[in-house]
């Protein structure tokens, strides 16, 4: 899954394609570089980041999911927690509905409207918003707490009428998480297999793996690539990252090194 981030400040490439034209090219070069899934964000959604309207945020998106949608056949999935941007969007041909909130801040409108339109569903877990999400990281066990979590937003899903088979889930690294538990999600992350879901992860760049390496966000493509192999090692089914070229190459050796087997 290749990031496109519409936006002028998410962590890592802010403002970088606000431009419609900019953000065209870059989703076709995602594309070619091996994108298997364009996720289109147009609010920031880093600890801290300011929350913008909805007007605001489909005028972000929108053209640039059209003109996306004419030239590019791979499934485009929208990162929003707000069902008339869902609504909208999926009425201008996007697949998936990404909610950052696990349908706890979109809730029930939000699955509604993925039911409506037959979309995909990522569940990823969070809590809070932006602004209060790092005062909310108090867990007894990070990791069956936040199965458990992620357990409640696939109740809300389906109680709506969605079906398993739309459903993917993501743990949330960063969202609500100090460094060492993102650690600790990763270490267990076949464990989130039991959920009976396909499991997406996003570590890309984050800010965690800059507190292991001293990297600033620009310096962090090493340590995502470790994050990339160690998913890929325990069946991650999709990875969300922003150099689509390189983690493909991480995807594939991975990959080969497991497949291989022995020549006696």
């Amino acid at each position: 899954m290749g990031v496109l981030n519409i936006t002028p400040d998410s962590f890592f490439d802010g403002g970088s394609y606000l431009n419609p034209e900019a953000a065209y090219q870059h989703a076709v070069e995602l594309v070619e570089e091996g994108a298997d899934i364009l996720d289109l964000g147009a609010e920031s959604t880093r600890p801290g980041a300011v929350p913008v309207t909805d007007r605001e945020e489909l005028d972000r998106l929108l053209p640039v999911l059209k003109r996306i949608r004419k030239e590019v056949s791979v499934p485009i999935s929208i990162d929003t927690v707000r069902p008339e941007v869902a609504k909208e969007c999926l009425e201008a041909g996007a697949d998936i509905i990404n909610d950052v909130s696990g349908l706890k801040r979109s809730g029930p409108d939000m699955a509604k409207v993925v039911r409506k339109f037959g979309a995909g569903l990522v569940l990823m877990h969070s809590r809070g918003t932006s602004e209060t999400m790092q005062e909310l990281a108090s867990y007894d066990d990070i990791v069956p707490d936040v199965m458990s979590e992620l357990r409640e937003s696939i109740q809300v899903a389906t109680d709506a009428g969605i079906e398993r088979e739309r459903i993917v889930v993501d743990p949330g690294l960063g969202f609500a998480k100090t460094p060492e538990q993102n650690l600790e999600i990763l270490k267990k992350i076949s464990v989130f297999h039991k959920l009976g879901l396909p499991v997406l992860v996003g570590s890309s760049q984050k800010s965690f793996i800059g507190k292991v390496t001293g990297r600033e966000a620009k310096g962090r493509a090493f340590g995502t690539a470790a994050c990339v192999a160690a998913c890929v090692r325990e069946g991650v089914q999709i990875l969300r990252v922003h150099d689509v070229k390189a983690m493909r190459d991480v995807i594939l050796m991975t990959e080969a090194i497991q497949q291989t087997t022995s020549s006696k």
